[in-house]
């Protein structure tokens, strides 16, 4: 039998010895293979009663824009590109560019209106290495999140002033064993 704790909103009216810093993580890597370590965290996460939002940039074709989420228990959206197919270049055609302008103006806007504690990026340094997503903007939107929101930033090959930023770097790399 599994008890439900009533854990306490963010709205609370507990006030703390201390502020809650929000953390900017960065996941990175060569090989695209360590979404599976963030999910399993944002899962976590989402089940211990706080709001998760997994924002993946340039995955798309299965029609799971921020008007479909996919959601995972009561607690994780998980939303793509609404696109057809996934990004897989820098040159896009106009309805792409404003598809993915789009999601992320949505992301900057439910971040800044506190709905999610949680918020997964993933494969933003793609996002900003093929020129999708000025990396100012990016460094604009952290500098101004809500201080409570943790905010993990994926993909390989991270911009230097984002792990400039960042509380925790975790860089995953393949074990060769003989």
């Amino acid at each position: 039998m599994v008890a439900q704790l009533e854990t306490q909103s963010i709205n609370s009216t507990v006030s703390l010895p201390y502020p809650v810093e929000g953390l900017v993580q960065v996941f990175t890597s060569s090989h695209r293979n360590f979404f599976t370590s963030v999910m399993a965290q944002s899962l976590r996460i989402a089940g211990q009663g706080t709001a998760v939002l997994i924002v993946q940039f340039l995955k798309g074709g299965i029609r799971q824009g921020q008007d479909r989420p996919i959601q995972l228990g009561q607690n994780l959206d998980w939303i793509r590109c609404d696109l057809p197919r996934c990004i897989d270049t820098p040159h896009l055609d106009d309805t792409e560019n404003q598809a993915l302008q789009k999601l992320w103006q949505y992301t900057q806007q439910v971040v800044c209106e506190s709905k999610y504690s949680l918020v997964v990026l993933d494969e933003l340094s793609l996002a900003i290495n093929f020129g999708l997503i000025p990396e100012t903007e990016v460094l604009a939107f952290l500098a101004k999140r809500p201080p409570h929101v943790d905010i993990i930033l994926t993909g390989p090959e991270m911009p230097k002033s984002l792990l400039d930023v960042a509380d925790q770097i975790t860089e995953i790399r393949r074990s060769y064993r003989p």
